[in-house]
């Protein structure tokens, strides 16, 4: 098994390039299968876990993959099977895509309920509603999702939450449905963007995405394409907290800005300097920030990703910060870890309450799952003496290589193999 150690106390300069965007790619990939008879090549993929997963669930299924550095070629003409039912398939969340691309391309799909972090109820409720609307049978037998149906038609389809997941899940599948379908109070994230991008590449019909409605003409067929995946979000922000929580200069580049409004917003309430120059974003900070409130909400709202890597800035800012997670009821698994290293924090139902002390203290922590692991490697870096981070799998599912990057921008980290 591997370990984080970090030895906090040290400022951060220098560059870091931001990998292709982790939720992006673990539906772009899924949705590769629906090109039939043909070869989908796709640029910008982040080394990570999740990603890796996915290319086994395909090649269980009969794609040939091919991966290169940061790429990979996914050809699907010999599909063999529906049947998804693998252990990745029940250890990553992002498998439900494989429902909404099957059923598009095949009219039917068995998959088994997906797994991932454990940060609250997830229900795939709104993906059943969305594919019963479409014509399909929808059942769910030992812990397997089974979709079919004799045609898929296009409709109007209003979901009752906002849902990632929902919205590119059935945007999948009614790609190649007869006729048109509207979908409304959809999800609006980037990477919803970027999987509409990516069929269109592959000659879908989809407008809206980004908006209130996304509006789908059904296809007979998609064809392979070459696509490059947008920058992640998530991991950009991640970094550009640790600047700002460790004082220093960073440029973070490989991004798209305008994704990142809600986060560069808060860092300069809080004090940071944030300089936007076309596909990048320099945080300069001397590292004595003060607290700041924040509410997660859907894209173009505060990222719940980012939450966590937050809430470990906040621990030392001055004042008191007030976290409200409106997304998820179980992401605050990470705070006892937190209070291990002195952090003064009150949880109450989905608000945290924290004020912040002048410094925490290095400890053995643990990653409760992947960004409160970002948020303990965050903690680690600001904290004085010794920091050591376990159940580091979970951050490797979502941040390539964080330990280089760190080091590279001068922290004192590294990474070691150890036995339980």
């Amino acid at each position: 098994m591997d370990k984080l150690v970090i030895n906090g106390g040290n400022p951060l300069f220098g560059s870091i390039e931001i990998n292709g965007a982790k939720n992006a790619a673990v539906a772009i990939l899924p949705a590769a299968i629906m090109a039939s008879s043909d070869i989908c090549s796709i640029d910008n993929i982040p080394n990570i876990e999740d990603v890796h997963c996915i290319e086994r669930i395909l090649s269980s299924l009969g794609c040939k993959i091919k991966t290169g550095r940061n790429s990979v070629v996914i050809d699907s003409t010999d599909i063999v099977s529906m049947d998804a039912n693998t252990n990745d398939v029940r250890k990553m969340r992002a498998s439900y895509y494989l429902i909404g691309a099957l059923l598009g391309r095949f009219k039917e799909a068995r998959v088994e309920l997906p797994g991932g972090c454990p940060i609250g109820v997830r229900p795939i409720d709104q993906h059943i509603k969305g594919f019963e609307a479409l014509g399909a049978r929808v059942e769910i037998k030992h812990g397997c999702v089974i979709v079919k149906a004799d045609k898929l038609v296009g409709t109007n389809i209003f979901f009752d939450v906002v849902s990632v997941g929902a919205t590119i899940n059935v945007m999948l599948a009614a790609t190649l449905a007869e006729g048109i379908t509207i979908l409304e109070n959809v999800a609006k994230e980037p990477h919803v963007v970027d999987v509409a991008n990516f069929l269109n590449s592959m000659g879908a019909n989809i407008k809206g995405a980004g908006t209130e409605a996304i509006r789908i003409v059904g296809v007979k067929k998609l064809k392979g394409c070459s696509y490059s995946v947008i920058p992640d979000q998530i991991e950009a922000g991640t970094y550009m907290i640790a600047a700002a929580a460790c004082g220093g200069e960073v440029l973070v580049q490989n991004i798209i800005p305008k994704h990142l409004e809600s986060i560069s917003a808060k860092l300069i309430e809080m004090g940071a300097q944030i300089i936007e120059d076309g596909d990048s974003i320099t945080v300069k900070s001397n590292g004595k920030l003060k607290g700041v409130n924040i509410k997660t909400q859907p894209y173009p709202g505060f990222p719940t990703d980012v939450q966590q890597p937050l809430s470990a800035l906040l621990t030392v800012a001055e004042g008191r910060s007030i976290i409200n997670e409106s997304i998820w009821e179980s992401r605050f698994k990470h705070v006892d870890e937190l209070k291990k290293m002195g952090a003064n924090i009150k949880v109450e139902g989905r608000t945290a309450i924290i004020d912040g002390v002048e410094k925490l203290s290095g400890a053995v922590v643990k990653a409760t799952d992947l960004r409160a692991g970002a948020a303990m490697v965050i903690a680690g870096l600001i904290a004085e003496g010794t920091t050591e981070v376990l159940s580091i799998e979970h951050i490797d599912r979502g941040y390539p290589n964080i330990e280089d990057k760190f080091k590279a921008l001068g922290a004192d980290i590294k990474r070691v193999s150890y036995s339980k």
